[in-house]
């Protein structure tokens, strides 16, 4: 998730531990903690996909994180003298923010390896976007009671608990309508006669109405979308070509092997001027995607490996695809996201 909802998700449940036991402290170490395992992106892994794919790694494994915890609580005690009786509120609110955010990272489509080292599975619900105004509002309630209510800590808990809630009951909304839109989604699929080997359902940004439905085919993949306010229950689907057997004869490169383990088989590839480029099509909406990659010449049935670099969509208008967001999320006309130049600037 973005950084403010962390901040906000880890200063709340750091307040609910501590029940202002320690005043504004430790909506702080909230805060604090709540960003650190997002620092991992300031260190560079080599080059692009190992940055892709090794972000929300080690940081955010849930062992890792418990072996972090003692280190964590000499520093706050040190540094909080005067504390020391609470440290077993102190422990809690440590394991409490890391893992609260390392779990609602596994929520988003990502990957998150939370149980490094036993295994190194990109856990990604997808679920809720990335950044989900529903879903951080009420945990800001919280956190900025305790700045606002000074001399009334208790109303300041009422709001905290009160927002944690309605957050928390929020992913498990986010969750039902995922299971919901996905079985309406192959539904439509078996009666349109599309087969499909893997299914993704995930949200469209900022919102939980609007759901885009991803289903890899044996020569490529198809697309759809359906809004909670659609007037039926049926999945519209477009179909678009992969040149995926370009990347199963070059599987003894590790990068290439390393992005079609990491986006779980929902991937294209393509050549452009004979550069192989894998797109990782989990996030985006066709045809802009955010993580697009350049590997290397492909030559003879094999990949000449140079500096893997990251491919940035070309001239993409962010204000044109919001507002075909909103529309198709208000009318069930699934053309809307059909040309792509209604989502590229056009110079």
């Amino acid at each position: 998730m973005d950084s403010i909802t962390q901040i906000a998700l880890g200063s709340a449940v750091s307040e609910a531990v501590m029940q202002n036991k320690v005043g504004r402290k430790a909506v702080l170490w909230g805060a604090i903690l709540g960003t650190i395992p997002d620092l991992d992106v300031l260190i560079p892994m080599g080059d692009a996909v190992k940055d892709f794919t090794y972000h929300r790694a080690a940081s955010h494994s849930l062992f890792f994180m418990t072996l972090a915890v003692p280190i964590i609580l000499w520093i706050i005690l040190k540094i909080h003298r005067g504390t020391k009786k609470y440290w077993k509120e102190w422990t809690a609110l440590i394991l409490l923010s890391l893992f609260t955010h390392a779990l609602l990272d596994s929520l988003t489509v990502y990957g998150t390896q939370l149980f490094l080292p036993f295994t190194n599975y990109p856990v990604g619900l997808g679920s809720i976007f990335v950044i989900d105004p529903l879903y951080t509002i009420p945990l800001l309630v919280g956190p900025v009671s305790f700045f606002i209510l000074r001399n009334k800590p208790k109303s300041a808990q009422k709001y905290n608990y009160l927002g944690l809630t309605i957050s928390s009951l929020y992913l498990i909304w986010t969750v039902i309508i995922q299971n919901h839109v996905t079985t309406l989604a192959k539904d439509s699929l078996k009666y349109s006669g599309i087969e499909v080997s893997n299914i993704l359902t995930t949200p469209s940004p900022f919102n939980t109405v609007l759901w885009r439905v991803l289903g890899m085919t044996e020569s490529g993949y198809v697309e759809g979308f359906y809004s909670l306010i659609d007037n039926d229950s049926e999945v519209n689907f477009n179909s678009y070509t992969s040149s995926n057997s370009v990347s199963e004869n070059i599987k003894n490169s590790w990068t290439v092997d390393r992005l079609l383990w990491f986006t779980k088989g929902f991937y294209k590839t393509e050549l452009k001027d004979n550069l192989l480029v894998i797109t990782d099509l989990r996030m985006g909406v066709e045809p802009i995607y955010f993580f697009s990659f350049s590997i290397g010449e492909y030559k003879n049935n094999r990949i000449e490996e140079e500096f893997v670099k990251k491919i940035n969509p070309d001239n993409f208008n962010y204000s044109n695809s919001m507002k075909l967001l909103w529309k198709r999320l208000l009318d069930d006309d699934n053309g809307y996201f059909q040309s792509s130049s209604d989502i590229i600037s056009r110079e």
